[in-house]
């Protein structure tokens, strides 16, 4: 039952009578996963927040900075002088915005090694990833264990959102079997509008309402593209799954099964991040031996050193991210010469 302040709060929401009194009682006892908060992340995290569903996991790899504040609603300048892990200032910003429900920030990068113990338990998984490495790694762990997720993209003044119910709808996979062979635009090449990424995580979000309050099936299956500076509007409707996918009729999980732990490259960043295996770091301890070399800065939740012409950012879990190049061995130099695990 709501208590009379929840009525309150949620008024207008439970006065929709496609939510009414008891989607509204859904969503407080529901889960959302936003995997990914950055632009479409803390937009989503923000409405899905206010909407009153219960339970928030954030999960992000990056810390913020002044770059993204153009976009990234949660995050403030002091945020970025802060270096703030991005899960940890959206979850103290939202815990001041709803105190009445559960925000869980999570440092780390989604791999197959993590994804499962992560994903699995959530109620709805919302894309808020910047490549498709990781969107093919959420599609698989989604698809195995039947949650449905909500994928989209935005970048320049173009976006892109569809919904992904498991054993309902098309999958990722039935729509795009492999990555593309060529590297895509990002936010950091090619620039992106903010009223971009908030009409696509508006998207995303409704469809994950529609979830978690119980009306699955209004969620149309389809894909659907926007762009906000042309004034288009495209969707492919009715997708249905593909029979030949390996993925929902295949039951084949590549992401999910590779142990692939390569160092990657930052895209437009001048950055790779280096997490080749799971050390734990006493951070203080490192930011002793590392002062005399150079400038160092740390918070509960990362350490940053700058080593000329090089800056590293270094997450007590042993994975770091190095700025000042885009070369994986020299990374991996850096890491092992001011690391050294």
């Amino acid at each position: 039952m709501l208590e009379a302040d929840d009525r309150e709060r949620y008024s207008r929401q439970i006065l929709f009578t496609e939510i009414g009194l008891r989607g509204q009682e859904r969503l407080l006892a529901s889960t959302a996963l936003v995997a990914g908060c950055g632009a479409l992340g803390t937009a989503q995290a923000s409405a899905l927040a206010r909407a009153g569903v219960g339970r928030l996991i954030l999960v992000d790899r990056d810390y913020v900075e002044l770059s993204n504040l153009q976009r990234q609603w949660l995050f403030d300048e002091d945020d970025a002088r802060q270096s703030l892990p991005k899960a940890v200032a959206a979850a103290r910003r939202l815990s001041a915005v709803n105190a009445r429900i559960c925000t869980d920030p999570i440092v780390a990068d989604l791999t197959a090694r993590n994804a499962e113990r992560i994903l699995v338990g959530a109620d709805v998984i919302l894309d808020g990833a910047d490549n498709f490495e990781l969107r093919y790694l959420l599609n698989d762990v989604a698809v195995k264990h039947g949650i449905p997720w909500i994928y989209g993209a935005a970048v320049g003044s173009y976006g892109v959102t569809m919904p992904v119910l498991p054993g309902v709808s098309a999958c990722l996979a039935c729509l795009f079997p492999e990555p593309p062979d060529n590297p895509q635009p990002t936010c950091d090449t090619a620039g992106v509008l903010n009223s971009i990424v908030s009409v696509v995580a508006a998207l995303q979000v409704a469809d994950a309402i529609k979830v978690l309050a119980g009306r699955p099936e209004c969620v149309q299956r389809r894909l659907l593209s926007i762009d906000v500076w042309k004034n288009t509007f495209q969707t492919i409707s009715s997708l249905e799954q593909n029979p030949d996918c390996l993925v929902c009729k295949g039951h084949r999980f590549k992401h999910l099964e590779s142990s692939n732990r390569r160092p990657v490259s930052l895209c437009g960043r001048n950055a790779v991040q280096v997490h080749e295996r799971d050390v734990a770091i006493d951070l203080e301890s490192l930011g002793r031996t590392l002062e005399p070399l150079g400038k160092v800065r740390a918070n509960p939740y990362a350490l940053r050193f700058e080593c000329d012409p090089y800056e590293m950012t270094i997450f007590p879990d042993g994975r770091a991210i190095i700025k000042g190049t885009e070369d994986a061995a020299v990374a991996r130099g850096i890491y092992a010469r001011y690391v050294g695990v």
